[in-house]
């Protein structure tokens, strides 16, 4: 796909969230609208090898979301890679949907893991690829964290033994959308710096602009950053709906028709559900 095909497939895949929000009516609409480029980038841009119509297949890579809570962005790019039926994201929340407010691998078997307590996905995945090297696979990992999950100290046991073991075919994303529940991250952090953090564990890390596709591109195609070492990319992020950017309270609200409407104009997409032929 192009760069222009890329972004308008993140539009649509944003316009899809706004839409899931407000048919399960849950929140963390911003917590899965702000990382939508990063995720269509690993997807559909080709970085992530995938199998649709196998997803437990041997040769696949494996895409970790630990920031659970935010998981309309991955149920809507995995119906749109042809995991499962499209209309399937309009039963989001329900009591017997295969899609809860966090993903749970029982109910929707293509996950790689079921999240909800943060802090466990770069540790899931750490040890995922370190027995797959045991094995003799190639298999690389992605792992979406957010900024404020990066407070849990799991985290950094975790960036440790990666490096530690040199696993160069790991992959972690920090969604910095700058907002966590209850406060902006750069002031609960103290202001301090999550790419010199990670290198001071022993990473290759790079800080970019999340929101532009071509630069997300670019930085996937110079994976690893650096032999013998982890790489992390610290993608400063938007949801790209003005009225919900850098607002807390869009970390739990629900759109109301108006803004659904509203947020959908600004977007310029449609869901990729409920659409007429």
């Amino acid at each position: 796909m192009t760069i222009e095909e890329l972004e308008k497939k993140a539009s649509e895949i944003r316009a899809t969230c706004v839409q899931m929000a407000c048919d399960g009516r849950v929140g963390h609409l911003c917590s899965s609208m702000a990382y939508v480029d990063v995720l269509v980038a690993l997807y559909h841009g080709g970085w992530l090898k995938h199998f649709p119509a196998e997803p437990k297949h041997p040769g696949r890579d494996r895409f970790i979301l630990s920031k659970g809570h935010g998981c309309t962005a991955l149920y809507a790019v995995l119906a749109d890679r042809g995991f499962f039926p499209v209309e399937t994201l309009a039963e989001y929340n329900r009591e017997t949907s295969c899609l809860p407010n966090h993903p749970c691998m029982h109910t929707l078997p293509a996950l790689e893991m079921s999240a909800g307590s943060l802090g466990h996905g770069l540790g899931v995945a750490t040890g995922m690829l370190y027995g797959l090297r045991l094995k003799g696979s190639a298999a690389r990992a992605a792992v979406l964290l957010g900024d404020g999950e990066c407070n849990e100290g799991s985290v950094w046991e975790a960036a440790m033994f990666a490096a530690a073991h040199k696993l160069e075919n790991l992959l972690a994303v920090v969604d910095y959308n700058g907002v966590q529940a209850v406060g902006k991250t750069d002031e609960i952090a103290g202001f301090t710096s999550l790419e010199g953090k990670f290198r001071a564990f022993g990473w290759a890390a790079r800080t970019i602009d999340g929101a532009d596709m071509r630069t997300v591109m670019e930085t996937l195609s110079a994976f690893p950053f650096e032999k013998g070492k982890p790489s992390v990319i610290i993608a400063r992020t938007k949801n790209k709906v003005s009225f919900m950017e850098n607002d807390v309270l869009w970390h739990y609200r629900v759109p109301s028709e108006e803004e659904r409407v509203k947020a959908l104009a600004e977007l310029g997409a449609a869901p990729i559900y409920g659409r007429k032929p």
